[in-house]
C-alpha cells in the first residue's frame, strides 16, 4: 500500500485492496450530496512523462492535442488501438517539466507498458507517480470557499487549472448542479491538509465520487471495457476528448471516419436500474431484438436513492424503439435520463 493510502487507513478509512478506493464509517449521503464533500481518489493512478520529446511523443499517441496543452488547462484524451478502440481514457495536464496522465490504477501498468513500447528513440521517460502524489475529489456548493485556504484563485471553468505551493487544482464538469474539483497534491501535503479538510467538508466514499462522474456524463475506460468503444460511442468527442485537427495517432483514420462518414448510430446514455447489481462490461438487450446485445454498461455506481445509475453505450434506435434490459432480454429495465450535454440530432 502506498504512503497516502496507508495514511488514510491509519486515519480510519477502509481501503479496497483491489483498486485503492476508500470507504468511511457513517451513513452514506441520501437524496442529495453535502454542501461540501471530499473523497480520496486512490483508485486513480498517475503516469508522469518527462523529457524534451514528451509532448511530441504523447501528441502522436493520444486523441487530443498535447503539444499545445497550456499549463493553465487540463484535457481529456484517449489512447486507442490501431482499430480505433479505446484502451484508456485519461485526464491530462502539465507542469513546467512534466505531463501527467491520470487513469484507473487497475489498468495503469499495462497501459504504461504499452506506451513505453513506442518511445523508441524519443527523449521521453514514463514513470509511475502514484506514490509521490495524492488525488482528492472535492465538490458541492461550498467547496470553493474551503479551497481558498490553499488556492487564492479557484478555477471557474471546466478543465481550467490553477497551481499553487499546495499542488494543482482542476475544475471538472459539474454534477448534481454543483461544482467539482480535483486536487493533486504531493503526498506529504495531502497528509498535512487532510485533517482540516475532513473537518471542513464531509468525507465520502470513492464510489460516490465516481457517481458524480457518471452524472457529469464523463466515461472512464476500465478493465472490462478496454477495446470495446470507438471514442464517439461514449461521447468522448462531445466532452473535449478528441481533436480532429491534430496529426495521426493509433486508430486515427477509424475515429475520423466515424466522425465524418454517416450518422452516429451508437451513443452513451445515462440510465438508472432498480433491484440489480450492475457492473461495467455487462451487456444490455432491446425488447425489439432480444436475441443479441444492443450495448454495454460503461460505468455504474449505487445512486443516492435505492438504485444504480450507469452510463450505457448502445444503439440509439434501441433506446428509442423499445425497452432496454440489463443482462438479458428478461432482465431489469433501464430508465433513461438526460445527460448534462446535448447529443447531436
Amino acid at each position: 500500500m502506498n504512503p497516502w493510502l496507508q495514511f488514510l487507513a491509519d486515519s480510519g478509512a477502509r481501503i479496497n485492496p483491489d483498486d485503492g478506493a476508500a470507504e468511511f464509517d457513517g451513513p452514506r449521503p441520501a437524496g442529495q450530496l453535502p454542501r461540501a464533500y471530499v473523497s480520496p481518489l486512490g483508485d486513480l493512478g498517475l503516469i508522469a512523462i518527462t523529457g524534451e520529446d514528451s509532448p511530441t511523443f504523447l501528441h502522436n499517441q493520444l486523441t487530443n492535442d498535447v503539444e499545445h496543452l497550456p499549463a493553465s488547462e487540463a484535457r481529456l484524451a484517449g489512447y486507442c488501438t490501431p482499430k480505433g478502440r479505446l484502451l484508456a481514457s485519461f485526464l491530462m495536464w502539465r507542469t513546467e517539466a512534466t505531463i501527467f496522465l491520470e487513469l484507473p490504477r487497475q489498468i495503469q501498468t499495462t497501459v504504461q507498458k504499452r506506451l513505453q513500447m513506442f518511445v523508441l528513440r524519443s527523449k521521453a521517460r514514463l514513470n509511475d507517480a502514484g506514490d509521490q502524489y495524492a488525488v482528492l475529489g472535492l465538490g458541492g456548493e461550498a467547496a470553493a470557499e474551503v479551497l481558498k485556504q490553499w488556492f487564492p484563485s479557484v478555477p471557474t471553468q471546466a478543465f481550467a487549472k490553477q497551481d499553487s505551493a499546495s499542488g494543482s487544482l482542476i475544475r471538472l464538469p459539474d454534477a448534481f448542479g454543483s461544482p467539482r474539483y480535483q486536487w493533486i497534491a504531493a503526498t506529504a501535503i495531502a497528509q498535512q491538509v487532510w485533517p482540516e479538510l475532513a473537518k471542513s467538508m464531509t468525507p465520502v466514499d470513492t464510489s460516490l465520487w465516481r457517481l458524480t462522474d457518471i452524472h457529469a456524463g464523463v466515461p472512464q475506460i476500465t478493465q472490462p471495457t478496454q477495446e470495446q468503444f470507438v471514442p464517439q460511442m461514449v461521447n468522448f468527442e462531445l466532452i473535449g476528448g478528441v481533436n480532429f485537427k491534430k496529426g495521426c495517432y493509433p486508430g486515427q483514420e477509424i475515429v475520423a471516419r466515424s466522425q465524418y462518414l454517416g450518422k452516429q448510430k451508437r451513443r452513451m446514455l445515462l440510465a438508472t436500474v432498480e433491484g440489480a447489481e450492475v457492473r461495467p462490461g455487462m451487456e444490455v438487450f432491446s425488447s425489439t431484438d432480444p436475441g443479441q446485445p444492443c450495448g454495454m454498461v460503461v460505468n455504474a455506481e449505487r445512486n443516492l436513492q435505492s438504485g444504480v445509475d450507469c452510463l450505457v453505450e448502445l444503439k440509439i434506435a434501441a433506446a428509442e424503439e423499445g425497452a432496454v434490459h440489463l443482462g438479458s432480454a428478461q432482465g431489469p429495465v433501464l430508465a433513461f435520463a438526460k445527460l448534462p450535454y446535448a447529443l447531436p440530432a
